[in-house]
């Protein structure tokens, strides 16, 4: 166990800390902002001699209170970058608190890319990754499945290293370790060769995106499309990558601007607010919104397609279903979606990944189907997101770790074939319980109690 050495550097803060969407909220005890391993230690070992408890804290991008402690958080904001990069191999240590717009540039600069991302890239890597964060494309996987190797500091100190041949369970259970298992300090990551991205943005008709489902995600690259409830249309996006000597073809500075800030953002948070003022609007608002769709057509690096540039803030729900479920649970919220008492106004998102072997991974053992569910901020939210929770737990839906649902360990366990050994792996290396809190308390069970948390 490490000796006790000073705090980092600068008086600790405390202050009150809110996630992005505003619906977590948490008093800790004391802020700690390390700026090297050392000093990400002592916070470890100082909060363990004054029995505290310790969540590391990435962009508060999560829609639940997985970050959220009353003991010590340890902010990462200042432990980012990239520490080496090998061309050649693909093999790519960045610092945990690293945000992934950093590391897209970072790795656009050493001609690398990574295989695949989500539509957001305000997140940190070590949160994205305990998180599941995933993008889309049926022959890929979650951003954990792009890690090869991670560097933690475990509850008593110790900084320790885990891959597939190394501490080969530690490894299985901290790619989405939930930050139950200690604060990640590196990620080593599998990378590819920068590549360009064709992306063909267009409305149709729902009725034909589920007509031909199977081709349009078998035979792009990556497939997602948005439903809008109460609209015909729903925008299907196809991303599929181009030969490395074709160059690419980026939308103008200003129709970027037009499309992206003016429309996505300006005018449908206007129509957001107007929603949410006057509920009876909501309805003929997001037809509005359905018909108002247009067609884009552009290529760029593959971050930039990758991500999008959200400013309207809204709550969010998402499960992974199997994906031959898809049509049911599509079905379903078809059908019950327009019955809710109050309005909807963000449409559905509608996903794809392979699956995976990592213990929490939410595609882990299937091919799996994400479809994620919205409300602005502000308007209610709670009946839809348990009708939804309803319709995706019938077909052994997963919840996203780092967004709303109301499921606990008892309930997770019969869901993740793996659920027990993590929960051994997690009792092996913090035994008392030095990184829990309500949420980890909840999804996962309160350490010494089984599975069930009540």
């Amino acid at each position: 166990m490490a000796g006790s050495r000073r705090l980092p550097s600068g008086p600790p803060t405390t202050g009150q800390w809110t996630n992005w969407a505003g619906t977590a909220r948490a008093t800790p005890a004391r802020v700690t902002c390390p700026r090297s391993v050392e000093e990400i230690v002592d916070t470890v070992t100082h909060a363990a001699q004054h029995g505290l408890t310790v969540r590391p804290r990435g962009a508060g991008h999560s829609f639940t209170a997985i970050a959220a402690t009353t003991g010590v958080a340890v902010d990462l904001r200042n432990w980012r970058g990239v520490v080496t990069a090998d061309a050649t191999t693909g093999l790519v240590t960045v610092r945990a608190g690293t945000p992934l717009r950093q590391l897209n540039l970072e790795l656009d600069r050493h001609g690398l890319a990574m295989a695949n991302l989500g539509d957001i890239d305000a997140q940190t890597v070590a949160g994205a990754i305990a998180t599941g964060t995933h993008g889309t494309g049926s022959r890929l996987g979650g951003l954990a499945t792009q890690v090869v190797a991670v560097e933690l500091v475990l509850a008593d100190g110790s900084l320790v290293r885990c891959s597939a041949e190394e501490r080969p369970e530690l490894f299985q259970a901290a790619r989405v370790g939930l930050g139950a298992l200690g604060v990640l300090t590196t990620v080593t990551l599998r990378c590819v060769p920068a590549f360009t991205l064709a992306a063909d943005e267009r409305p149709q008709r729902l009725e034909q995106v589920l007509d031909h489902l199977p081709e349009l995600v078998e035979h792009n690259d990556h497939f997602e499309f948005y439903w809008f409830p109460y609209g015909r249309n729903a925008l299907v996006k196809r991303n599929n990558r181009l030969p490395p000597d074709q160059p690419a073809r980026p939308l103008g500075r200003l129709r970027g601007y037009v499309e992206y800030e003016l429309v996505e953002n300006a005018a449908f948070g206007t129509l957001c607010r107007l929603g949410r003022a006057v509920p009876a609007l909501v309805r003929p608002l997001q037809a509005l919104s359905s018909a108002a769709l247009s067609t884009r057509r552009y290529s760029d690096r593959s971050y930039r397609v990758f991500a999008t540039t959200r400013r309207v803030r809204f709550v969010e729900s998402e499960y992974a279903v199997p994906r031959a479920a898809l049509p049911h649970v599509l079905a379903e919220l078809r059908a019950r979606v327009p019955r809710l008492i109050h309005p909807v106004m963000f449409p559905v998102e509608v996903r794809v990944a392979s699956g995976d072997d990592i213990w929490l991974s939410t595609a882990h053992g299937r091919d799996t189907a994400y479809v994620a569910v919205h409300q602005y901020v502000g308007m209610p939210y709670r009946e839809y997101f348990d009708l939804f929770e309803a319709v995706a737990g019938a077909v052994d839906g997963r919840p996203h770790w780092g967004k709303l649902h109301r499921l606990d360990a008892t309930a997770l366990a019969a869901r993740y074939p793996r659920f027990a050994d993590f929960q051994r792996v997690r009792a092996e290396v913090d035994p008392q319980g030095r990184f829990r809190n309500a949420y980890l308390d909840r999804v996962l069970g309160a350490p010494g109690t089984g599975t069930g948390s009540g």
